[in-house]
């Protein structure tokens, strides 16, 4: 499906090019989950800005399929650009790619509330929780006609329209929708809307900045609800779970490359490669050097023994040490003190 319509994008010229990878299977074998299937994409917008985008797509619950896409250009983001989901996925109604994970809720349709207000809270609890969509409550203060039944993500900007999750609340609904909203700290005015702050709530969101008072549903583009979308798209906002890694992989592991892109890779990788040899043949001079001023060293080591003078060899008589003769000194003192003296032949 992906491929049949990448290459339907190829042909009227809305993408330059697209490329499928060869599945890779996981560490745990060929009996785990199936491997993800990845597409990657580029295309230009205002007709000079690149845009690189890649889709990674694995089997699903119930036997349907989970995807995660990620774009990037090489300026800020324009929402007014086409949307890069609408240009990896055909827009035949009948083929549901356009889901919400987390509530299994539809991108493209309007999202009637449960009528148990029990479960509308269940549901608002559980919507927006880690994802990246935008979830929207319009209340219909009346019931409308054909017009008024048409999703009002189709006023927004192409960039938003596969952003939005809109839920719609009959008249009779509004008190419970207001009491299943009371955890979130929001309420949407009787026939208004609201912008919901997401799990967890970006900084900067107000709740009275993001409700609109009236949503008239004629027809007629609702700019305040349209303001408020965008003003919300704007907010930081933390990604999702494996996004991080999905765009890790877009900027550091691309595949699609151009010829000038592939000549420039192919550049800097002679460049590394004479940065390392350069790096093994200083090494290797340095070791020489070190390795032949040890040698000189050593060989004047030599020289200079040789040059040496021979030491006396001890004689046969072993030389006394100052402290045998010191002893023996003593000794003879000793004995001439203790020599009798003869008797003088003047005595009696």
């Amino acid at each position: 499906m992906l491929r049949r319509s990448l290459e339907e994008r190829k042909r009227s010229r809305a993408i330059d090019d697209f490329l499928e990878l060869p599945e890779v299977e996981s560490e745990a074998g060929a009996e785990a989950a199936p491997a993800e299937r990845v597409f990657e994409a580029r295309w230009r917008v205002d007709e000079t800005v690149p845009v690189r985008a890649r889709i990674g797509v694995t089997p699903g619950p119930d036997g349907g399929q989970e995807w995660m896409l990620v774009a990037e250009a090489e300026q800020p983001w324009n929402d007014d650009w086409p949307s890069p989901a609408a240009l990896f996925w055909p827009e035949e109604p009948d083929i549901a790619w356009d889901r919400d994970g987390a509530a299994e809720l539809s991108l493209r349709k309007i999202n009637p509330l449960p009528h148990d207000d029990k479960e509308t809270r269940r549901l608002f609890r559980n919507a927006g929780r880690g994802g990246w969509h935008i979830h929207v409550v319009v209340h219909e203060a009346m019931t409308t006609d054909e017009r008024g039944r048409l999703p009002v993500a189709r006023w927004l900007p192409p960039g938003l329209r596969h952003h939005v999750v809109e839920h719609r609340a009959a008249p009779q609904q509004h008190r419970g929708l207001n009491w299943a909203l009371r955890d979130l700290g929001v309420q949407v005015p009787r026939g208004g809307a609201a912008v919901l702050p997401g799990r967890p709530a970006p900084d900067g969101y107000e709740a009275e900045d993001f409700s609109v008072r009236a949503v008239f549903l004629d027809g007629s583009e609702p700019t305040d609800l349209v303001d408020a979308v965008r003003r919300y798209a704007a907010l930081p906002r933390p990604l999702p779970d494996g996004a991080e890694d999905a765009l890790t992989a877009l900027r550091e592991d691309w595949h699609l490359l151009t010829v000038e892109e592939e000549l420039e890779r192919q550049r800097g990788l002679v460049a590394m490669y004479a940065e390392a040899l350069e790096a093994m043949t200083k090494s290797r001079d340095l070791y020489r050097e070190a390795a032949e001023r040890a040698h000189e060293a050593l060989v004047a080591y030599q020289e200079s023994a040789e040059a040496a003078p021979e030491r006396q060899r001890p004689s046969d008589t072993p030389v006394a040490s100052p402290l045998q003769q010191l002893t023996r000194t003593f000794e003879r003192f000793k004995g001439r003190t203790q020599r009798p003296v003869a008797p003088s032949q003047d005595e009696p």
